[in-house]
C-alpha cells in the first residue's frame, strides 16, 4: 500500500520552461553583484565554503568562485552549492513578486486530495530544499507547503543513483514498497525502482518510448490502487 508519494518538480509538477526561462536567467543576471555584496552573510559564506570544498580550493577568492559558478551554469552541473545560492537569489524574486512558482493545473488539486487521504507528500528535486519551498510556497496556486512533510535535494545523493532513494526511505522510516516516486525522467525512475520503490512517469510532452514505467499525462490519472 502506498503511504508516501515523493515528487520531482522540473517537468513533473512544473513546466521546465519556467525553470530555464525564468528562474535560471534571474539568478544568472544577479549572481556576480549578489556575491560581491553578500559574500560575508552567513548562509552565503557557508555555500561558498561548500563550493571551495567541492572544487578542492580552500583559498579560492569570491571572484574565482563566481567564475566557477558561471561555468557550472553553462554546463548544467548539479552542484549543491550552486543550487543553494540560486535558491537564496530566487527568494528575493518570489518575495518581491517578480514571478510566481509555476504548477501544471492538475497538480495542486491532486496533491490536496492525497493530503486529505492522509498520504505523506514529499519533494525530491535537484534544486535546493530552499528553492523547492519557495516554488510551492509562492506558487500560482497559493501556498502549498502545508501539504508537504519532507523535502530532499542532492544532499541525499544524485537523482539517478539508487543509493539516494535508499537514503530517503531510511529518513522517512518507511519500507520502499510503500513509496511512490513521480518523475518525468526514466533514469531517475529506474534508480528508484532498483531501490524497491513504485514509480510513475509524468509525460507532459512526447511519450518516452524507451521507458517501461507506468506513464500518465496528468496527476489525476494516477490510480494508487495500481500499485497494490
Amino acid at each position: 500500500m502506498i503511504r508516501a508519494i515523493i515528487t520531482d518538480i522540473e517537468g513533473t509538477t512544473t513546466d521546465i520552461r519556467f525553470v530555464h526561462q525564468v528562474l535560471f536567467p534571474y539568478a544568472r543576471e544577479r549572481l556576480a553583484e549578489f556575491l560581491r555584496t553578500q559574500h560575508e552573510q552567513p548562509e552565503v559564506a557557508a555555500a561558498l565554503d561548500a563550493l571551495r570544498a567541492e572544487i578542492d580550493r580552500p583559498q579560492a577568492s569570491v571572484e574565482a568562485l563566481t567564475e566557477k559558478l558561471y561555468a557550472y551554469m553553462d554546463g548544467d552541473v548539479k552542484s549543491t552549492a550552486l543550487k543553494v545560492l540560486q535558491g537564496i537569489i530566487w527568494r528575493s524574486g518570489y518575495e518581491n513578486g517578480d514571478f510566481r512558482g509555476h504548477l501544471y493545473p492538475d497538480v495542486a488539486p491532486q496533491l490536496q486530495a492525497w493530503h486529505q487521504q492522509n498520504l505523506r507528500l514529499c519533494v525530491y528535486s535537484s534544486g535546493s530544499v530552499e528553492a523547492q519551498k519557495l516554488l510551492f510556497g509562492y506558487s500560482d496556486e497559493g501556498d502549498l507547503t502545508p501539504l508537504f512533510s519532507d523535502y530532499f535535494d542532492t544532499r541525499v545523493g544524485a537523482k539517478r543513483e539508487t543509493e539516494s532513494y535508499q537514503n530517503i526511505a531510511e529518513q522517512l522510516i518507511l519500507p520502499p514498497e510503500d513509496l511512490l516516486f513521480l518523475s518525468d525522467i526514466r533514469q531517475e525512475l529506474d534508480a528508484a525502482r532498483l531501490a524497491g520503490w513504485h514509480t510513475c512517469q509524468l509525460i507532459r510532452d512526447d511519450a518516452d518510448t524507451l521507458s517501461d514505467h507506468l506513464q500518465v499525462n496528468r496527476f489525476d490519472q494516477i490510480a494508487l490502487e495500481t500499485f497494490l
